[in-house]
């Protein structure tokens, strides 16, 4: 039924301006509107902008639609019943950028309001689970309201309004004051009424303020000079320190001053207060008594956790950088990580990388060279090139080899990917990888560009590590962590049939890779596999230019 409200309204004229056509799109919308199907009329009414400013078409529609599901077709705001307070708008809801996303923060505006926009012009940059990404509008319009911003604009559930968009120019500054939460206030305003009053009657009530002593302890240092000379260091309370705590200097002063009473005094003044008020023999010795502090408790005698001062800078997290903390956290303790190293030769790398930049002038990196042995590795061992299926636990081996590059930015760590590897040649590698590492940091990467591959690469080697082991991006089932080259003396091999003398020990370039892979997909012959096609490639970089 609502199809076909749909169509017969879709052949009427867009004209806003057309009285008739108005008549004819509330007429056809009154015939076909019911209850459980008024959230689909009133979307339908909004999107074709079937919303006269003139008043009396304005009733006109406002009456053909019933009231029973009018309010129903709020969405974010009161659309159709609140016409005559606000001109026609769009309440822009927070977007889904990738499929895994839940909530996002905007981190800044690229427009201000009453600044008008194009298809394809920058809106927001949003903080999604993955990157930082600028999201672009899809149509024509001015930006009237910012609903959302700063401390105001952190982890928003997808749908939530974000801003408020018009047509024309002058809507804008009706919009001044609009607030998408200023009735839902209203009602929690009202329903706090009688809290308060509760907690006003409380308030009367006396409130017990706590004594302040026993909040004063001795330092360590002040409690053991104090008893070793057999005084009572308690009554200097507050003293000098931290929280007003006595410190040694405090001591020493009331020391050089002999105004601290003896231990024997102090508890010969506690002895005589505990003594019966009518003992004859007791009131001369209690009126002589020096006054004595009160009884301390067993905690004013132990000394408090010492905080070591100075200044410090707190700084949040990112939304990405939560994100991957999340992922990571749940990968380590859900996949059954295990790790393979193997040795690897550069020095064949290392001239031919110094041969291409000299007489082809191709400059490509060694990690470039990382990527394509990898690439061939997978080809020749598919078996690395899996995962793990979550809903039926089989394992499936993927046709295309897309490796995802670890890079670093600002925001935290990010991997794009390089798609069918296997196909490319150093060169292009060597194109892609830089174009994608460089949209990377500036925030610039599409969410098809950084979400999925089949197996993953960590580069540390730039930075001087020389090995680590890396955490596993599920669902692959593997990640390559690459360390620095470094020379190193290698032994001669052993040769049983020699003439007797050996070769002596060489210099070469050694790099430690170390493979981390899920045990539920990969058991360690197939890595060990892995790692003697990787190794073959390295130590033979000529056959990467075939």
């Amino acid at each position: 039924m609502l199809r076909s409200a749909h169509a017969q309204c879709r052949r009427l004229p867009r004209a806003r301006s057309n009285a008739v056509n108005l008549r004819q799109a509330s007429t056809l919308l009154q015939h076909h509107a019911v209850n459980r199907n008024a959230s689909s009329v009133c979307a339908f009414v909004t999107k074709h902008r079937y919303q006269p400013r003139d008043n009396a078409l304005t009733h006109e529609l406002r009456v053909a639609t019933p009231l029973s599901w009018s309010s129903q077709c709020r969405g974010f705001h009161s659309s159709l019943l609140s016409l005559d307070e606000y001109p026609p708008h769009i309440l822009f809801p927070m977007p889904a950028l990738s499929p895994t996303m839940d909530t996002g923060t905007i981190a800044s505006w690229a427009l201000k309001e009453g600044d008008s926009f194009s298809a394809g012009d920058v809106l927001c940059s949003i903080e999604t689970d993955k990157a930082s990404v600028d999201y672009e509008v899809q149509d024509d319009g001015f930006l009237a309201k910012i609903l959302r911003q700063g401390a105001n604009a952190v982890d928003l559930k997808i749908g939530t309004p974000i801003c408020v968009i018009t047509e024309a120019k002058e809507d804008v500054p009706a919009f001044a004051n609009y607030s998408v939460d200023d009735k839902d206030a209203q009602g929690n305003a009202t329903e706090a009424a009688p809290p308060a009053a509760t907690s006003s009657t409380a308030q009367q009530a006396p409130v017990t303020v706590p004594s302040p002593l026993g909040t004063y302890v001795l330092m360590p240092s002040a409690r053991h000079l104090a008893e070793s000379k057999g005084l009572d260091a308690t009554v200097l309370a507050p003293g000098s320190g931290k929280d007003g705590r006595v410190t040694k200097g405090d001591v020493l002063q009331a020391i050089a001053k002999n105004a601290l009473p003896t231990l024997a005094v102090k508890q010969q003044a506690t002895s005589h207060s505990t003594a019966p008020a009518d003992s004859p023999t007791n009131a001369p010795a209690q009126s002589a008594a020096v006054p004595a502090a009160a009884p301390l408790s067993l905690g004013d005698l132990i000394a408090h956790e010492i905080v070591t001062e100075g200044s410090h800078e707190d700084v949040a997290n990112s939304k990405m950088r939560k994100i991957i903390a999340k992922r990571l956290t749940e990968s380590k303790r859900e996949v059954p990580h295990f790790y393979t190293s193997f040795n690897v030769a550069l020095d064949n790398v290392l001239r031919l990388r110094k041969t291409l930049a000299k007489d082809h002038e191709i400059k490509v990196s060694v990690n470039d060279f990382v990527i394509r042995c990898c690439a061939l590795a997978l080809r020749d061992v598919p078996e690395v090139n899996g995962t793990l299926s979550s809903s039926d636990g089989c394992v499936k081996y993927l046709d295309t080899i897309d490796i995802s590059v670890a890079v670093a930015t600002p925001t935290g760590l990010i991997t794009p990917i390089l798609f069918n590897a296997n196909h490319k040649g150093l060169a292009e590698i060597a194109e892609t990888v830089k174009d994608l590492a460089t949209r990377a940091r500036d925030g610039k990467l599409a969410p098809h560009e950084y979400q999925g591959g089949t197996f993953s690469i960590s580069n540390l080697g730039m930075f001087g590590i020389s090995e680590f082991s890396a955490v596993i991006n599920p669902p692959q089932a593997a990640i390559l962590a690459v360390g620095g080259g470094a020379r190193t003396l290698v032994p001669t091999p052993y040769k049983e049939n020699g003439d007797g003398k050996a070769s002596p020990p060489s210099i070469a370039t050694l790099l430690t890779a170390r493979l981390s892979a899920d045990r539920r997909v990969v058991d360690e012959a197939t890595a060990a596999l892995f790692g003697q096609a990787f190794t073959h490639y390295m130590n033979q970089p000529q056959l990467l230019l075939l």
